[in-house]
């Protein structure tokens, strides 16, 4: 319902109709393949030449659909757009015939109050065109969508949280600091307890949580996203520990190694700053700064 000159790709994976789980109706096929000929139907009655292909990605949901042109005549929009209405509320009465049919709901919670309107006449405004409608209670995304990774939060917030969480970490266990800040391979370097998720957000404050919160996956997130600090495993946050890190494969591929090579030495060592033991490498191993001097 989207401009004429509009296109489409859709790569179908879970069974869901317009309101609901898609339910099956033909036992010769495979649930997969029987839902793939419904989102081609889709297409169809939408008005597009709809093209199967097959991606050549690792995975078992692989088929996807491309609509490219148009099946009818610009002049025909109002007509195709009463089509589509006809479609959605004809799929809305199988999600209401398919509720009638699970023994033991409340017919009225279960379809959310679409049950009422099973059978009757679409509203008036249902069967307006597609520039003012699209379906009742239907809210399409926003053309520019805000980035939600914690990559956009301000640089010394992040910077606070770090330092914040390293430090419960180093806090929770004995202290086994060296004072040698250049000893590489120390074996009393503190590398900190482990901590749940959930331990680690108690610590911190409401205003920090809640500035988290608003970003897709919070404290985890940012976590991962701090690599050189954190490694989180199994829910539980850890101090990493650069000693214990494998190194390059020698199958790696000649870019990832050459994009490796162009990174090093070009951020400074969280670890030289603030641990209180420094880093647990030597500057020659590390591949980050030990330094401004060392900076590249």
């Amino acid at each position: 319902r989207s401009s004429y000159s509009c296109c489409y790709f859709v790569l179908p994976c879970c069974f869901f109709d317009f309101h609901g789980k898609y339910s099956r109706r033909q036992s010769k096929k495979t649930q997969y393949r029987e839902y793939l000929d419904f989102v081609a139907r889709v297409g169809s009655v939408c008005g597009f030449h709809v093209e199967e292909d097959c991606l050549r990605i690792p995975s078992t949901k692989r088929v996807s659909f491309v609509g490219r042109s148009r099946s009818y005549a610009a002049a025909e929009r109002a007509q195709i757009d009463q089509q589509i209405t006809q479609f959605i509320n004809s799929r809305r009465s199988c999600a209401v015939a398919a509720c009638d049919r699970r023994a033991g709901f409340n017919r009225e919670d279960h379809c959310g109050g679409l049950c009422k309107e099973a059978g009757s006449e679409p509203p008036e405004d249902e069967t307006e065109t597609a520039g003012t409608i699209w379906m009742p209670g239907f809210q399409p995304r926003e053309k520019v969508e805000k980035i939600r990774n914690c990559a956009s939060l301000p640089r010394d917030f992040v910077d606070e949280v770090v330092l914040n969480v390293a430090n419960l970490l180093l806090n929770a266990a004995p202290q086994k600091s060296c004072s040698n800040k250049q000893g590489g391979n120390m074996n009393t370097w503190n590398q900190g307890e482990s901590l749940s998720l959930r331990e680690v957000a108690e610590h911190l404050n409401k205003e920090t949580l809640k500035k988290l919160k608003s970003e897709y996956g919070g404290l985890q997130t940012l976590l991962k996203n701090n690599h050189q600090v954190f490694e989180v495993l199994n829910g539980r946050v850890h101090i990493r520990d650069w000693r214990k890190e494998k190194p390059p494969s020698k199958t790696k591929a000649e870019v990832k190694r050459r994009l490796s090579a162009e990174a090093f030495k070009t951020r400074l060592c969280w670890f030289f700053i603030h641990h209180p033991d420094g880093c647990s490498l030597p500057s020659e191993a590390c591949p980050y700064a030990h330094g401004t001097e060392e900076l590249r």
